[in-house]
């Protein structure tokens, strides 16, 4: 399956510059692609001030990425600020060509920024099933909790959608590779760069790894679309030939 990761500079609050910077970027991409990964929050940043920001499941950026995705005939997803029930969301949606839409919501949020504050967390992991493969969606700070990412499922593909800042960024790149190995699957990051209002740097790092832990792409902190071509074949092959997931613990996670 060949991937497109889309790594930029988000411009603080500002979706519809944001979704138009995107589109430019998507109508540049070769064909075949099949999956495009944005970061986390592609349409706002990082925000704590949701309530200015927040869309509905039927606003500008869900009809945007439904459009895209019938367009390119790739599946696209991304982190969005969504509002629904009276609560606010870190949403990553997953949506599939034909125009229909998976979802995870964000269950690790991030309090050192106040995050679980005005966000409400989710509660279920989301399996998608697309073009044959078993993707597990999370989103950034769900990076540092391995028990909730466990493979139990047997998916194929971890995608993780970030704005993971530069001070601590040699954990992102550590702990990829660790989910990766542990997991016995392929891992996705994308993460931003640049800087946002509340003066925090990104430096990129997108990645594309292997159940080894073993980098097939990694972006520098440039701006850029990254791409890669992953083999689900070469999933299943290892784990006949290292069937180490035969001997993961049981557990339940509340």
């Amino acid at each position: 399956m060949k991937v497109a990761l889309i790594q930029f500079s988000i411009i603080w609050e500002d979706a519809v510059a944001n979704r138009n910077l995107i589109t430019a970027k998507i109508e540049a991409l070769p064909q075949g692609v099949a999956l495009i990964v944005l970061p986390e929050m592609f349409t706002t940043g990082f925000t704590m001030q949701p309530e200015r920001v927040a869309e509905t499941m039927q606003g500008p950026t869900v009809n945007w990425m439904q459009a895209v995705a019938k367009k390119t005939d790739a599946a696209i997803c991304g982190s969005v600020v969504i509002s629904e029930n009276d609560v606010f969301r870190n949403r990553c949606l997953f949506v599939f060509p034909s125009g229909d839409i998976e979802y995870y919501d964000k269950r690790h949020l991030f309090a050192m920024a106040g995050e679980n504050k005005v966000y409400a967390p989710g509660k279920e992991k989301m399996i998608v099933s697309y073009k044959n493969w078993k993707i597990c969606l999370q989103v950034c700070y769900d990076l540092r909790f391995p028990v909730f990412s466990r493979n139990t499922e047997d998916y194929d593909l971890l995608l993780y959608v970030a704005n993971w800042p530069q001070p601590r960024i040699s954990a992102w790149d550590a702990l990829l590779k660790a989910r990766a190995i542990e997991n016995m699957c392929w891992v996705i990051g994308v993460n931003r760069i640049g800087e946002d209002q509340n003066n925090n740097r990104y430096p990129g790092h997108s990645q594309v790894l292997d159940c080894f832990g073993e980098v097939l792409v990694q972006s520098s902190d440039n701006e850029g679309i990254f791409m890669a071509d992953i083999d689900l074949e070469h999933i299943m092959q290892t784990r006949k030939k290292l069937p180490f997931l035969n001997d993961r613990d049981d557990f339940t996670v509340n």
